[in-house]
């Protein structure tokens, strides 16, 4: 798959969206933007990852990859304070 600019840019976005959103519910504040973009990419393919395994199709669309991105992100960092 070829990423350019043009898809980049709502990646990333969706990306330091969802990373800020799981860091406010998780502890209470985001990550700075670079934090937050890669909480939230990391969480996407994590949460991606975890829809396809149990089966659950969420919608496609912008709504539908922040939702997924978050999930994951959410999961990730409960991971990492479970682990700390």
């Amino acid at each position: 798959m070829r990423m350019d600019l043009v898809s980049l840019v709502p990646f990333v976005i969706i990306g330091a969206l969802a990373g800020w959103l799981a860091g406010l519910l998780m502890k209470g504040h985001g990550f700075g933007i670079i934090g937050n973009v890669i909480v939230g990419i990391v969480g996407a393919f994590l949460g991606g990852f975890v829809f396809h395994y149990l089966g659950i199709h969420v919608a496609s669309g912008m709504a539908g990859n922040l939702f997924t991105a978050f999930v994951g992100a959410v999961i990730l960092l409960w991971l990492a304070k479970l682990l700390s």
